[in-house]
C-alpha cells in the first residue's frame, strides 16, 4: 500500500455458493468479483461504475468487510491504525466499524420508522459506545445535523415526515456521527429527483472537504460521477476494465464497454440521440462465465484471442489503465 493510500483491494475476489448442480464435484459458485485490485487515495472521491450486476456493491460491501472475501487482501490505513480486513480480531473490527460507514442507497427504507431522527442519528454513538453521556451524544448530533442541513426542530420528527432528499440526510448524518475516514456511498442518489441529487452531492462534497473523508461513491450514473468524482472505475462482470482519472477517462475512454456507457449519457443536443453504442448479444452467466475476455459476447470487436485469453489491466498513461486486447487499435 503506498503512502498516500487510504485502502486498498489487491486481487479480491468474492464467490457466493448456490444450491444445486452435481451431487459430486465442485459446488457452483456466483463470482460477484473476481481478481480486483485498485487503490483509494486519501481524501479522494472514488467512483466506481458500471451496469446493474456488474459488482459494484459487492466490492464495496467487501472492503467494510460487509461482505465475505473469498480470496485476496483488502488493507485499510488511516495512519493511526493498519488493518488487513482479511484477518481482524473482534476487537479490530470494532475499532474499523467507527472508521469506515456505508450510506444506503433508499433513505425510505434505510431509516427505521419507529425511531425519532435523534435516536437514528445517535444509534451508532450509543451502539459503539464512542459517548460517555447523553448530554455529549445530543451534542456531536446536534453537530453532524447542522452539517447535513438539519435542524433542532428535525430532531423530535419520524422520517414519516420528512421527503426523500431529506431521508437522505438523514442518513447521511448517521454515517458521519461516529467521524470515519471511509465512506462508502452506494447510489445514495439515484432513488432522488434531480435536482435534489445535485443538492446531496454538494452537501457530500462540502462535507468531504471540511472533515476529510475519503469517499467510494459507487453509480451506474456517469453524469453523477462526473459531477463529483475525481478517479473513477469502470467494472463489468465483478472485473475492472478500466480505470482512470475523471477528466481523462471522460475525454479518452479506452475500452469498447467504457465508450458504450459514455454514449448512452442522455444529451439535450437533438442530433445526439443517435450516436448511443446499443450493445448485442447476452450477458454470460456468473456461475458458467466464458473463457477470455468476459465483455467478448456483447463486444463488436472481439476476435479470436478475446474469446481464448482474458485481458489484465495495463497502463495507457499516468494513472489510466484498461483492461483489453485491442485498445490501441480501437482508439
Amino acid at each position: 500500500m503506498k503512502r498516500d493510500t487510504l485502502i486498498s483491494a489487491t486481487n479480491v475476489s468474492v464467490h457466493y455458493p448456490i444450491s444445486g448442480g452435481k451431487l459430486l464435484g465442485p459446488k457452483p459458485v456466483v463470482r460477484a468479483v473476481e481478481n480486483v485490485t485498485l487503490n483509494i487515495t486519501k481524501g479522494s472521491f472514488f467512483g466506481l461504475v458500471g451496469e446493474s450486476g456488474s459488482g459494484k456493491t459487492t466490492l464495496g460491501r467487501a472492503m467494510l468487510k460487509a461482505a465475505p472475501i473469498t480470496s485476496g487482501v483488502v488493507n485499510f490505513n488511516d495512519g493511526e491504525v493498519n488493518y488487513s480486513l482479511s484477518n481482524m480480531s473482534s476487537k479490530e473490527l470494532k475499532d474499523y466499524r467507527t472508521r469506515a460507514q456505508l450510506i444506503f442507497q433508499d433513505p425510505y427504507a434505510a431509516l427505521s420508522p419507529r425511531m425519532t431522527v435523534r435516536d437514528i442519528i445517535a444509534e451508532p454513538l450509543e451502539i459503539m459506545q464512542l459517548t460517555s453521556s447523553r448530554e455529549e451524544t445530543d451534542k456531536r448530533v446536534r453537530e453532524i445535523a447542522a452539517k447535513c442541513r438539519l435542524n433542532l426542530e428535525h430532531l423530535r420528527r419520524f422520517p414519516h415526515a420528512f421527503s426523500g432528499g431529506q431521508r437522505q440526510r438523514i442518513s447521511i448524518a448517521r454515517a458521519l456521527v461516529s467521524e470515519p475516514k471511509f465512506v462508502v456511498a452506494d447510489e445514495s442518489v439515484a432513488a432522488l429527483d434531480v435536482s435534489i441529487q445535485a443538492d446531496v452531492l454538494n452537501l457530500l462534497k462540502e462535507i468531504q472537504q471540511e472533515m476529510g473523508l475519503t469517499f467510494l461513491f459507487i453509480s451506474h450514473d456517469l453524469s453523477v460521477v462526473a459531477h463529483i468524482c475525481d478517479h473513477v472505475a469502470v467494472m463489468y462482470f465483478g472485473r475492472l476494465v478500466e480505470t482512470a482519472p475523471t477528466r481523462e477517462l471522460f475525454n479518452n475512454p479506452c475500452h469498447p464497454y467504457t465508450k458504450a456507457l459514455l454514449s448512452a449519457i442522455p444529451s439535450l443536443d437533438p442530433d445526439a440521440k443517435n450516436l448511443a453504442q446499443k450493445l448485442e448479444g447476452e450477458i454470460p452467466s456468473p456461475t458458467n462465465p466464458p473463457p477470455g475476455c468476459k465483455f467478448q459476447t456483447r463486444c463488436p470487436h472481439a476476435v479470436d484471442i478475446c474469446r481464448r485469453d482474458e485481458p489484465q489491466l495495463e497502463s495507457v498513461g499516468d494513472e489510466h489503465n484498461v483492461a483489453c486486447h485491442r485498445w490501441q487499435e480501437l482508439m
